[in-house]
Parts: structure tokens; C-alpha cells; sequence
């Protein structure tokens, strides 16, 4: 009786390794983008309604659907409204007998806008037709404004500027004591004029 020939068997014994050897290979290639955006701090969650805030401590901005920007309802240009926003931020509305005074702030002592660093409110509102462009250029001067401000604050007080500090505390190579030293200026300068910035849309 003849035997049966057995089929031809293809050696897979090296196909592990090839498929490891892709799989690293993919691994090291390949890239891996991150998404950028605005860094925000959101509010903590609470049931507290919240006091109301005078009119003049709040700096209302708008961004229609024609990309035009309105700020305290009047048609404003983009250049203008970083000093506009420094105008008002460092204000400092209250007198020098009054509690919440502000001893550093150079603003025209306006009575009828904000009152202090620590009580000025920035409102941006949008509208759904803002393109992205727009939106991020208006953020991209806002928060201008306020460095601008805390560098002038981080000159008077530790002779250099409030970016630079940061851009050393987030250097890696800042040893941990350093950082520690950093990180107690930069808060002491936001405390300074803090980042209150509400953000809404509007339809």
C-alpha cells in the first residue's frame, strides 16, 4: 500500500520575531501628537450662589459673529485692547482710607471702574459664528494683558520678569530647591493680580 505524501509545511517558526520586530519598529517611528489648548483652572463645583458683583468690577468683551469686537459695548480694535485691559485691571477704584486698597496699582483711581486687582472680573463672550482664529487671538491679548502687569510687579519685586520665572520653574533641569523658591514668587505675583476670566457663548 502506497503512503500518503504529506503536504508541504511553510516554517513559521520566525514569523514571532519579524511581528516583534515590526511592532518595535512602529513603536519608534511613529509620532504622537498633542493636542494644544488654553490652560484654564475650572471653578470647583459647589451649591453656594455666589454674591453679586458691582457692574465696575466686571469688564465685559464680546466677539460677535463678524469676528468685530465689542468691548463695553462699543466697537473696539483688537489692537487697543491690551492696554484697555491693563487700563482696567489696574484700576485700583478703591481710596486710600477704604479696606482693599491698592497700594501698587497705578491705574487712574477711576471711581466708576474696578475697584481692585482681587475684585476685576474679565467677560469674554462669543458668539457661535466666531471663527477660532479670532477667539484665540482675543485670549492670546488678554492674558498679554496680565503678564504684563505681573511682570511689572515681578521687576519691582525680585528684579526679573514673571515669564521668566515660570519658564525657570518649568525647566527641568531647575534643581527642587530652586522650584520650591520659584514657585512661592509666582504665587506671591498672582496673588497680585489674579486671573479672574469668565468665559461664555451667546447665541
Amino acid at each position: 500500500m502506497a503512503s500518503r505524501e504529506e503536504a508541504p509545511k511553510v516554517n513559521a517558526g520566525s514569523m514571532a520575531d519579524i511581528a516583534f520586530l515590526l511592532l518595535i519598529f512602529f513603536l519608534v517611528t511613529t509620532s504622537i501628537e498633542t493636542d494644544a489648548g488654553l490652560d484654564r483652572m475650572l471653578p470647583r463645583e459647589g451649591t453656594e450662589i455666589p454674591p453679586p458683583i458691582p457692574r465696575r468690577n466686571i469688564f465685559p468683551i464680546l466677539i460677535n459673529g463678524n469676528d468685530e469686537l465689542l468691548v463695553d459695548g462699543e466697537l473696539t480694535d483688537l489692537k487697543d485692547l491690551r492696554e484697555m485691559t491693563i487700563a482696567f485691571l489696574d484700576n485700583g477704584g478703591y481710596g486710600i482710607e477704604e479696606l482693599g486698597y491698592c497700594s501698587y496699582c497705578k491705574g487712574e483711581r477711576d471711581v466708576k471702574s474696578s475697584d481692585n486687582p482681587n475684585k476685576a472680573i474679565v467677560s469674554l463672550m462669543s458668539n457661535r459664528e466666531t471663527t477660532y482664529g479670532t477667539y484665540i487671538t482675543v485670549q492670546n491679548e488678554l492674558v498679554a494683558a496680565y503678564n504684563a502687569l505681573r511682570n511689572r510687579e515681578a521687576q519691582r519685586l525680585f528684579r526679573t520678569d514673571f515669564t521668566a520665572l515660570e519658564a525657570l520653574y518649568s525647566n527641568s533641569e531647575t534643581s527642587i530647591a530652586d522650584k520650591k523658591d520659584l514657585k512661592a514668587k509666582i504665587r506671591k505675583i498672582q496673588e497680585l493680580y489674579p486671573m479672574k476670566l469668565s468665559e461664555a457663548e451667546r447665541n
